[in-house]
C-alpha cells in the first residue's frame, strides 16, 4: 500500500530526481515568461511563498537545466521554456530569449 501511494503521488506533483540521485518535489511548474530578468545578473526570478525568490540563471538554462531554488528554503519549481531559445545561432547571437531584449 505504501508503495501505491509512493506512485500516485509521483504522478500527482512533478517528482524530480536531483544530482545526488534524491528524489524532490515541483513546488510548481512556471513559464520562463512569468519570471523577471536581471540583466546584471543573467539570473532569472520569479516569488517563492517564503518570501525570497527561485533563481536561475541564464547559463543554467542555455545547460538545460530546468530547475529553480530558492536560496532560502528547500522549494524548487520547475521552468517551462524551449531550451532552442536558448542556443546560439549559426551567427553567433542569441534568439530572442524572453525576458531579454535584443540589441
Amino acid at each position: 500500500p505504501l508503495l501505491v501511494f509512493f506512485i500516485s503521488n509521483a504522478c500527482l506533483h512533478g517528482w524530480h530526481s536531483s544530482k545526488g540521485g534524491r528524489m524532490s518535489v515541483f513546488h510548481d511548474e512556471v513559464e520562463i515568461e512569468d519570471f523577471e530578468y536581471d540583466e546584471e545578473t543573467e539570473t532569472y526570478y520569479y516569488p517563492c511563498p517564503c518570501g525570497d525568490q527561485f533563481e536561475i540563471t541564464k547559463s543554467q538554462l542555455e545547460d538545460g537545466e530546468e530547475v529553480a531554488t530558492c536560496p532560502s528554503c528547500s522549494l524548487i519549481v520547475k521552468v517551462i521554456y524551449d531550451p532552442e531559445d536558448f542556443l546560439e545561432v549559426n551567427t553567433g547571437t542569441k534568439k530572442n530569449v524572453p525576458g531579454m531584449e535584443l540589441a
